[in-house]
């Protein structure tokens, strides 16, 4: 029998916060709750989480630092809960490293829908295989000269090894490469990657392409390109 994934919940509303594991135990989850900023970081250590739900305005170390925190050593994916009226900068949440975001107070299935989306879109580093050693691809994936990307299993090569990469940058780079030379402006890759029910600005794709190129850099044959007053695009040189 597979082991149960493990979600930690940060939240310093005991209410919220036992609420929110009854709605994932009914779903077969493991979870665990703490209430402030230190002990989720501390917990993030000794429990392993699988997933974090992770509210923003807690007592001591708020709910970016804790990111922060988690993601100097850790690519797990991470929810950002938000009370309405606070206020809620996404953009700072997407450039720490947060995954998703959700607005309280929000229904329990959508909860449930989004944590199982966040964990199937996400697949743990492997060891990094040696140049010639690149596994066979299977699924839906692209490949260019050093660099293969499946959006099957959500897995980065570059130059022989294996990238991590959240799930949304992820998305938006195989799009774009999958797309050779084709331009999209900032709302259509908004709206392809992350959705109509996204409330967001362009600012979010914005802060993915360049942490996509803070990890991969202009290579002879292809590159990332900002089409200025635009979008962006995957340029491949042509032969």
């Amino acid at each position: 029998m597979a082991a149960k994934q493990k979600i930690l919940i940060v939240d310093d509303d005991s209410n919220i916060a036992e609420l929110i594991s009854l709605y994932l135990t009914k779903e077969c989850f493991d979870t665990q709750i703490v209430n402030d900023g230190e002990e989720a970081i501390e917990s993030f250590r000794t429990y392993q989480p699988n997933l974090i739900l992770l509210d923003l305005m807690l007592p001591g170390i708020d709910g970016y630092e804790v990111c922060r925190e988690v993601r100097k050593t850790s690519n797990v994916p991470i929810i950002m809960l938000s009370a309405k009226g606070e206020i809620f900068d996404k953009v700072l949440g997407l450039e720490l490293g947060a995954d998703d975001y959700m607005i309280k107070p929000f229904d329990s299935k959508e909860l449930v829908a989004r944590v199982k989306a966040v964990l199937r879109r996400f697949q743990p580093a492997q060891a990094a295989p040696a140049p010639e050693e690149v596994p066979e691809q299977k699924g839906e994936y692209v490949t260019y000269s050093d660099l293969v990307i499946n959006q099957t299993n959500y897995s980065v090569t570059y130059y022989g090894r294996t990238i991590e990469m959240p799930p949304k940058e992820l998305e938006l780079f195989y799009f774009l490469a999958s797309h050779p030379n084709q331009v999209f402006t900032r709302e259509q890759l908004l709206d392809h990657i992350w959705g109509y029910e996204y409330i967001g600005d362009t600012r979010t794709v914005d802060v993915h392409i360049k942490r996509l190129r803070e990890k991969i850099k202009d290579h002879p044959e292809w590159k990332l390109s900002t089409v200025w007053g635009i979008g962006y695009k995957f340029d491949v040189k042509k032969n």
